[in-house]
């Protein structure tokens, strides 16, 4: 079994996160590491994220998220934790809800 087995985290970020580019963002910043996944808006105005990778970037992403401009946007966000699926081929913007 490998010592770091692919993770999945999922964040719902609430605050003033529609209309801000904040789906944008966070593929930018997702794109400097080598997770997969995606970034969606929900229907009751907040964003979903869901990544998978090795920890260490997830975490990594996560805390570009907060510390970058989308940071003064958050208000509250719901972290949970997984084992990943491999699911994914990329990072991107999910549509719909």
């Amino acid at each position: 079994m490998s010592k770091n087995p692919l993770k999945r985290v999922s964040v719902r970020y609430e605050g003033y996160v529609q209309g801000v580019g904040f789906r944008y963002s966070a593929v930018s910043l997702a794109a400097q590491y080598p997770v997969t996944g995606y970034v969606q808006n929900l229907s009751d105005g907040k964003v979903l994220l869901v990544a998978e990778g090795d920890e260490t970037h997830l975490l990594g992403l996560l805390q570009d998220i907060k510390a970058s401009h989308l940071g003064q946007y958050i208000r509250s966000e719901d972290v949970s934790w997984g084992l990943g699926t491999g699911e994914f081929k990329t990072f991107a913007v999910r549509y719909g809800y």
